[in-house]
Parts: C-alpha cells; sequence; structure tokens
C-alpha cells in the first residue's frame, strides 16, 4: 500500500494544523477517541486518511486504528499515523499521552498542497472539525496556518531557545494565525471581553471556555495584502502593546519572502542547485532560489593546455591507470547505498554524489585526514574515469595524483586537483563541484 509521502512529491507549502488537548483520564482508549474519530470522518472530506500507519500500514478502519494503536502502545506515549495514497497528501499523527497530568491528546496534520484549501466550504469544514475537537478536548493553544509561513513566523520557538519554549508553551499571544483556539488562560491573560471582541472572520466562545478565532474565510491566501491586514487587525486588537503598522511591515515582508522566484541556475549547475533547493525547509526555499539565481560558479581552474601537458613520469603506465581504476572503485563502495547511481560512472552520478556530499556536509563532518587521504583520491579517480567513459578522455599518469591528468580534446584536465578543491568545505563542493568540472570539459572536447 504505497501512501504518499511529503518527500516525495515537488516541494510545496501546506496546511500545518498542531492540536494538543485534554481528555478524560478515566475513558477507556476507545471512549477518549470516539469524539475524535466522528469528527474527522464527518469533516475532512476529500483529504479522509485512507491508510492507518501501526508497525504496518493498514487500510483506514476503526479496528486498522485500534490496531495500529495496540502495537505502538506504551506507558508513556501511544500512537500511530494516518495517510492518503491518492491527492492531496497527508501526513497526520495521533498521540495520547495518558501519563501527562491532566491526560492528552496530540493530532499533528499537514495536508499538501496548500491551495487545496482556497475553497470556501472545504475550509469551513476544516474550521467546523477543529472547533469540534476543541469543544470535545480543552486546549490550551491550537493552530492551523501555512507551513512556510508558520517557519517564517519561527513558530514554535518565536525567538525563544528550546528550553524556553518547552517549558512556558505559547504562554502569550506571539503569533495570531488563520486558525486559532486559546484556552482559557490565554484569553483569561487577554480579557475574554476583548478576546471576544476581536475582528476576525469568526470569533467563538467553545463551552469549556476556550476561544475560536479564524481570521478570514480561506486559508491559502493567507499572504494577500487583505488577509495580511485581518491577521494584523486581529493580533494588534489582542496585543495592544504592539505597533499595528509594525506587525504589518513584518507580515508584509514575510509574504515578499515567500513570493515565487523563477530558478535561473548557471546551467553547469542547475540539476544540482535544483536539488539543493529542494532540500531546504520550505520557507527558505524562495530566498534559496533567489541567492543562487544571483551565484555564479567560478571557472574550473584545474586544467591546463594539451600542448603544456605533462608527460607520463610513471614506470608502469598501465599499472598506474588500473590504480586510477581501483581507488575509483573505493568511492562506489563508499556511495553504493546512498547513491546507487554511483555504479554506472556518469555524468548523472556525478551530480547524484555532488548532492549526496553537500546534504551529508561531508567534508567537515567527517575526520579531516580521512577526507585528504581516502575520500580525495576516490573521487578525483572517479571523477577521470568519467571523463575517459564520456569524453572519449585518456589518462596520463603522475607519479603525484594531483598531477595526474586526461587529455579530453586540446585540453588536459587534473581530476585530482579538483578534488582536493572539491572537497575543503561545503560550499567548497558548489564552487568546485563534480559536475560543472564534467561539463566544463564536455564543451571544450572539440
Amino acid at each position: 500500500m504505497k501512501v504518499l509521502e511529503f518527500h516525495d512529491l515537488p516541494p510545496a507549502d501546506s496546511l500545518r494544523l498542531d492540536f494538543e488537548g485534554a481528555f478524560d483520564p478515566g475513558a477507556a482508549r476507545e471512549g477518549a477517541l470516539e469524539p475524535f474519530l466522528q469528527v474527522l470522518e464527518k469533516y475532512a472530506g476529500d483529504w479522509m486518511p485512507d491508510v492507518v500507519g501501526g508497525k504496518r500500514q493498514r487500510k483506514y478502519s476503526r479496528a486498522a486504528l485500534w490496531k495500529a494503536l495496540e502495537e505502538r502502545s506504551g506507558e508513556r506515549y501511544t500512537f500511530c499515523g494516518l495517510y492518503r495514497t491518492e491527492w492531496p497528501a497527508l501526513d497526520m499523527s495521533l498521540g495520547l499521552y495518558p501519563s501527562k497530568r491532566p491526560p492528552r491528546l496530540d493530532i499533528a496534520l499537514k495536508v499538501q498542497p496548500l491551495p487545496f484549501f482556497a475553497e470556501a466550504k472545504r475550509c469551513l469544514d476544516f474550521v467546523e472539525m477543529v472547533r469540534a475537537w476543541a469543544s470535545h478536548y480543552p486546549v490550551t493553544h491550537a493552530a492551523a496556518h501555512s507551513m512556510a509561513d508558520r517557519g517564517l513566523a519561527d513558530s514554535p520557538l518565536f525567538g525563544r531557545d528550546m528550553e524556553t519554549s518547552i517549558r512556558d508553551g505559547f504562554d502569550k499571544i506571539y503569533e495570531v494565525f488563520w486558525l486559532n483556539v486559546f484556552g482559557p488562560k490565554l484569553v483569561e491573560s487577554v480579557g475574554r471581553e476583548r478576546m471576544l471582541s476581536a475582528p476576525a472572520w469568526r470569533v467563538e466562545e467553545l463551552p469549556n471556555g476556550c476561544v475560536l478565532l479564524v481570521t478570514r474565510p480561506t486559508a491559502a491566501d493567507f499572504a494577500c495584502e487583505e488577509a495580511r491586514i485581518a491577521q494584523t487587525r486581529a493580533h494588534a486588537h489582542l496585543r495592544p502593546d504592539l505597533d499595528f503598522d509594525t506587525l504589518l511591515r513584518t507580515l508584509r515582508e514575510r509574504s515578499a519572502t515567500l513570493a515565487t522566484v523563477e530558478p535561473r541556475f548557471h546551467p553547469d549547475v542547475a540539476p544540482l542547485l535544483s536539488r539543493v533547493v529542494d532540500d531546504v525547509a520550505i520557507h527558505e526555499r524562495q530566498r534559496k532560489i533567489a541567492e543562487l539565481n544571483a551565484w555564479q560558479p567560478p571557472e574550473p581552474e584545474e586544467w591546463r593546455p594539451a600542448s603544456s601537458a605533462l608527460p607520463p613520469d610513471v614506470e608502469d603506465p598501465k599499472h598506474a591507470i588500473e590504480h586510477y581504476g581501483s581507488l575509483a572503485e573505493l568511492l562506489v563502495a563508499l556511495l553504493h547505498t546512498e547513491v546507487p547511481s554511483v555504479f554506472d560512472t556518469t555524468p548523472e552520478s556525478l551530480t547524484n554524489a555532488d548532492f549526496y556530499f553537500w546534504r551529508e556536509d561531508f567534508p567537515t563532518r567527517r575526520p579531516r585526514e580521512a577526507v585528504d587521504e581516502r575520500a580525495v583520491p576516490a573521487i578525483g579517480a572517479y571523477l577521470g574515469q568519467v571523463l575517459v567513459r564520456h569524453l572519449g578522455g585518456r589518462w596520463i599518469p603522475r607519479q603525484k595524483l594531483e598531477e595526474a591528468q586526461v587529455l579530453v580534446g586540446h585540453r588536459v584536465w587534473l581530476p585530482f586537483a579538483r578534488a582536493r578543491h572539491y572537497m575543503r568545505s561545503r560550499q567548497s563542493l558548489l564552487n568546485y563541484s563534480l559536475s560543472q568540472f564534467y561539463r566544463a570539459a564536455e564543451r571544450h572536447r572539440g
């Protein structure tokens, strides 16, 4: 049963809900979760989970959920996952903390893509679902909003260190999101009358003293000017100590940061940079695209005109070339699990290796001695082998590895020298990428 995994999908914003509610400590598990399931099944509609994940995945049913919880049951924490096999993608977790006082029900969900919630009726159903949950399971604070914008808001830290954030939680109004549920303590800290008079699309007091506040009918257009003004009005009303214009300026800056930027990467490294961008957090994506659009890798310097090539200075050139092949096999042994294409010795495998080394921050997370003595020779030999196989190159062996050359057309290229430059730092993996080196040699082979 193949569920839609977020990391397998094109990067996109999602609607994120975090909900931590209290439940009756005397209720059996099935009884405690009955309101949760009734509400989910009533309002989820076309993003309803169809897979339950425990120790294995099962088609969604009440029985499957009980089984998954039984499989993942512990004294302090019991949980399961809920997913979808068809668009839109869902990543949802249900957790029970029976040892907390009071016992706690945690719901975290992401639905991707966010534009799925551009429809008012779908958003209204979502609001009704959270309202019903909050009525059954009183919260301190719950919120639903754009995942990317929450990242720019530094949620849930809000400028605090992790220890302080865990200790204090959402102990005052740090942010007003699209959908908010404020618990009784937060309501009283603001003033119930002030809370209920907040300028928002919907403000409702729940039977248990919580207050539901929704800034506008739809979630997907959170970054438009109208939505930002609505968000600011509610926030400034609940926090009269904050300046309206400053709040609005901050939100406008966040909208500008999230505005779509079209990639215009250097063609030699575009496939690599696209993967680098896809690996950053969604709220950093557009800023990273703009940064890499402006960045240009330096032209490769590890080459000489063929007329200036150093002659072979080894006793047995054939044996030396076989040694380079053995060194290249060391890279295959190192990367074959994480980068299966390394078996192919192709230009594409160079890009895959580039991304792996960048993602792992390989030059700084491995002992320097191991990088210089093992990784650099293996990378240089592998890079040279790709030039030989795909560009008709010819090894010119030298006693010093860094002087070893591959003749391609009217130039000789120095793959071991490139590998040493490449393995200096994480940034050098981009500045001296294997991909760009290959493309430069390809361009000049004629």
